[in-house]
């Protein structure tokens, strides 16, 4: 009875607001009930709790505040932000190959390879029949100079190494020899490169605005996944109640490569599509599995800090691949038995081609977290001199971590050719046997001509003012950045080593726990995880008083300000 009248005295107050006319409290419900009916209600997305959702969303949680950092360098810091004394990664380098790992080559750089040993058909159009044939017989000449004053008139004692160990003769030897094939093949290829741009020039313009680079340092890091879980992380699972229905998850692996090309040619407009992006999206592009872990092949594992450096700094005008040399003077090291040489070279180009175009990528603000928006296509030669290989590499998704690695539709593509000999012998300083294929190949790559994207963002995750550090305005900001960049991608070890558990501490504190009156000292006694320190957890830089900005208060500007991402 109560409940009733207050309801209905309820509904019968007026409201006043200052000066305004009398409205009644149901007036206004029955407008806004006619209201709710044509407005059809909204409700919040309900969220899968369970654990694996809950790390999905946290690792895109990540990737989102790596996508919106505006300059390169700020999202190259935030990859490694969290390990303070770098990943644990796997360490791939360019001349170390091990047997059989075409099918880790492939799977950990998403590629698919033409089985045609080609070149792309595109490269029938770049230049006419009677032209290709006119340039060849005008150079033909040069590049025999060149091949014989590099193998038989320069002197070269002065620059082989001398091994100063007490070896066997046999390996002497060979040493002298490897070292000798890999001086006359740097030489050459600087030569060839010299000729070809000397000739192509006048009727190639974009050669003019080629920057070439020598020996340029290269570095590529991404995160690779769908592998097999290693059996401490196993074990780990197995001994959590709630990770026991985990125990066979896949897990992300961070990746280092380490590049060592002859020459590099960098333009600064990126090269033509060779397909569209559309069709790299094609099932029938198979892609082999390896799931294994990576030391079943030999490859080690380090503590690194993650870096992308394609030859080159951020804020450089020529930033797209357009041609890059390499040798292969490792070969002579490979058994006899591996019997592979074709094999080594193809995951040779794949691994340089791709890890030159991710750090390319990364430059223009992707990531191996944020996908690419268009392809990028570069052009490959690997050679000892003699022995030529051509390759073709178009770069069309950057995504190879966790559920990417098997459900990324998108798949890089790699064309390639057999070894061709560019002569058979040199006698009596005379070269036999001048193959024109070579040359030919040579010619269609130098005149491959880059084109400007129309209508396409190169940079969509950068800032439209300050792409790179260097565009900064707040002084002390930006030179805090760029000296702590610098830094990082140095790699130095850090001054304070990470805490090492002994293999006794292991055995008597750990495992059998027979020491239980020893004084804790370690970091990891005190259930410290060191190796997951963040790169900012450290104390910031002192400031003496005279040069604080208020002298007079004690504690305030002590410590420097750190501008971390």
């Amino acid at each position: 009875m109560f409940a009733h009248i207050r309801q209905k005295l309820l509904f019968n107050t007026v409201v006043k607001y200052g000066k305004q006319k009398k409205y009644s409290i149901s007036a206004v419900s029955e407008v806004s009930k006619s209201e709710a009916k044509d407005v059809e209600p909204i409700y919040p997305s309900i969220e899968d709790i369970s654990f694996k959702a809950k790390c999905k969303r946290k690792r895109q949680a990540w990737h989102e505040k790596i996508k919106s950092l505006e300059t390169v360098e700020e999202k190259l810091f935030k990859i490694n932000m969290p390990r303070y004394y770098g990943w644990k990664s796997l360490i791939l380098k360019e001349h170390i190959i091990p047997y059989n790992s075409l099918s880790h080559a492939q799977y950990f750089t998403r590629t698919h390879i033409i089985k045609e040993f080609d070149l792309p058909t595109y490269y029938n159009t770049i230049i006419s029949t009677e032209q290709l044939d006119r340039i060849v017989q005008s150079i033909k000449s040069d590049i025999e100079d060149n091949i014989i004053f590099e193998y038989c008139i320069r002197r070269r004692e002065h620059e082989i190494k001398v091994n100063k160990l007490p070896l066997d003769e046999n390996i002497k030897a060979l040493d002298r020899k490897i070292n000798m094939e890999e001086i006359i093949s740097k030489a050459l290829i600087h030569r060839i490169n010299r000729t070809m741009l000397i000739h192509l020039t006048s009727e190639n313009p974009h050669l003019l605005h080629t920057e070439v680079d020598f020996e340029p340092r290269l570095e590529t890091s991404w995160f690779m996944g769908g592998l097999n879980p290693p059996n401490f992380v196993r074990n780990f699972r197995k001994s959590v109640k709630f990770l026991k229905e985990f125990v066979d998850d896949s897990v992300n692996l961070p990746v280092q490569y380490f590049g060592h090309p002859v020459i590099h040619l960098r333009h600064k407009h990126p090269l033509r599509q060779i397909i569209p992006l559309s069709d790299c999206k094609n099932s029938t592009l198979e892609v082999p599995t390896f799931k294994l872990n990576p030391k079943v092949l030999t490859y080690t594992l380090e503590k690194k800090h993650l870096t992308n450096i394609p030859g080159f700094w951020p804020g450089d005008e020529n930033e797209f691949g357009l041609l890059s040399y390499h040798n292969c003077t490792y070969l002579q090291t490979r058994p006899e038995k591996y019997n592979d040489t074709s094999v080594a070279l193809t995951i040779q180009a794949i691994l340089a081609s791709y890890s030159w175009l991710l750090s390319q990528a990364c430059y223009q603000g992707f990531s191996t977290f944020n996908d690419i928006t268009y392809p990028l296509t570069t052009q490959t030669i690997i050679t000892n001199g003699q022995w030529w290989s051509f390759f073709v590499y178009q770069l069309n998704t950057t995504l190879v971590h966790s559920e990417y690695a098997d459900e990324n539709s998108k798949r890089n593509i790699c064309w390639i050719t057999e070894p061709i000999k560019l002569f058979d012998k040199i006698e009596n300083d005379k070269v036999y046997g001048l193959n024109e294929e070579v040359l030919k190949n040579l010619i269609k790559f130098y005149m491959n001509i880059p084109e400007e994207r129309v209508g396409v963002n190169l940079k969509p995750y950068l800032g439209k003012s300050v792409k790179v550090i260097a565009d900064i305005e707040h002084d002390e900001r930006r030179n805090w950045l760029e000296k702590q960049y610098k830094h990082l991608v140095a790699n130095r070890p850090r001054h304070r080593r990470i805490s090492e558990i002994y293999d006794w501490q292991k055995i008597y504190i750990i495992r059998h726990k027979t020491r239980p009156m020893d004084k804790k000292r370690e970091p990891w006694q005190f259930g410290i995880k060191m190796y997951k320190r963040t790169l900012d957890d450290h104390q910031p830089v002192y400031i003496p008083r005279h040069l604080r900005e208020n002298p007079k208060k004690r504690n305030r500007g002590r410590w420097a300000k750190t501008y971390y991402p």
